[in-house]
């Protein structure tokens, strides 16, 4: 080890379990992915009370420990606690599935915005929407049945040896483009009513939502959280040393790849059913984390975290950038992150990777 090496210290620690289980980890990574989360929960309970009837962090912290009079207890565990668990939800779910989708492609700018699932999912929701007229629950089920569908297209298209890299990603942009235009005919077909109901859904927005918006998301990282974070994490991170490497190294190469898709493909759905198409928290998530933690991989457990911290910062500037009116969510993460966009499109530019 060199003298620099050494002063940086190990890249890696490993920890054994009496059961004769060792697991390796970045400490780094670690920390990082703990301090977003302090970020994300700090900001909830800023965000908790935030409202008509402002409250203070300590009241907050105060009734959700149970000490609270019902009249904050109603308020906050019935009103306000819901839409900050949606968020949380919503934006890890986003963070888990952008640093999937960009490990597997190995490219900053794979995210589900660019390569068509957010699309689908609208699709689904227009479908249901115009078609039906159906309510809150069944424009859920249409956002997810349309990611899926779409997930299934840019596979099917793309075929087992393209489900990475470029053509991943121009399947997904062409697909995207025709997504937008079929949206684009759904909205001239409907009523005014159902039209305007449907641009507020299109553009993000956790207001209003409650257990039963949030309990679907939360079930989704509950079992995908583990099956990636564990099971699939080390694989992902030798499939991006390329095919031919990471099958020397014994990874079933097809499967991994099939099981992080399908598994990204479901986190995407589930969170635009949760808030609707909340644009760009996939992309930025996974690269603020991976400049923070300086470290190659996919760094998903820092990017989950990154994306719950994004959400909520941005639902609470949306509550409180101009007193007297609320933004929708997805206003405001647009807004920040077509600015990342651009960055990044001139930052990858500079350097000849686009």
């Amino acid at each position: 080890m060199t003298g620099r090496a050494a002063a940086r210290g190990p890249r890696f620690a490993v920890v054994r379990t009496p059961a004769g289980l060792s697991f390796r980890f970045r400490p780094r990574a670690i920390a990082v992915a703990a301090v977003c989360l302090a970020v994300a929960l700090g900001t909830g309970v800023l965000l908790i009370g935030t409202g008509d009837f402002p409250m203070s962090p300590a009241e907050v912290v105060r009734t959700l420990a149970g000490q609270g009079s019902p009249a904050d207890s109603l308020i906050v565990n019935e009103i306000r606690l819901p839409r900050v668990a949606a968020g949380l939800a919503v934006g890890a779910a986003l963070g888990l599935a952008g640093a999937i989708f960009q490990s597997l492609v190995r490219n900053p700018l794979g995210s589900p915005d660019i390569l068509g699932f957010t699309q689908g999912s609208s699709t689904g929701v227009l479908a249901v929407i115009v078609l039906t007229g159906g309510g809150s629950a069944a424009a859920a089920a249409g956002a997810a049945a349309g990611g899926l569908a779409t997930g299934l297209i840019v596979y099917a298209v793309a075929g087992r040896r393209g489900a990475h890299g470029q053509r991943l990603i121009l399947v997904g942009i062409g697909v995207a483009a025709i997504l937008t235009g079929v949206n684009g005919y759904l909205l001239t077909q409907a009523n005014i009513v159902d039209a305007a109901r449907a641009v507020l859904w299109l553009t993000g927005s956790l207001d209003g939502r409650d257990w039963a918006d949030a309990a679907p998301v939360l079930a989704g990282l509950a079992v995908l959280g583990p099956l990636v974070l564990v099971g699939c994490g080390r694989a992902l991170r030798m499939l991006e040393m390329g095919d031919d490497a990471a099958h020397g190294l014994g990874v079933p190469i097809e499967r991994v790849r099939l099981i992080m898709l399908a598994a990204a493909v479901l986190l995407t759905s589930l969170a635009a059913a949760a808030a609707g198409p909340v644009a760009f928290v996939a992309l930025t998530a996974p690269q603020l984390a991976r400049r923070l933690t300086r470290t190659t991989g996919p760094n998903l457990l820092p990017a989950m975290c990154m994306g719950a911290a994004l959400l909520v910062a941005a639902d609470w500037t949306a509550q409180n950038a101009f007193p007297g009116h609320q933004l929708p969510v997805g206003v405001v993460t647009g807004l920040l992150g077509g600015g990342y966009l651009v960055w990044l499109l001139t930052t990858e530019r500079k350097t000849g990777r686009i």
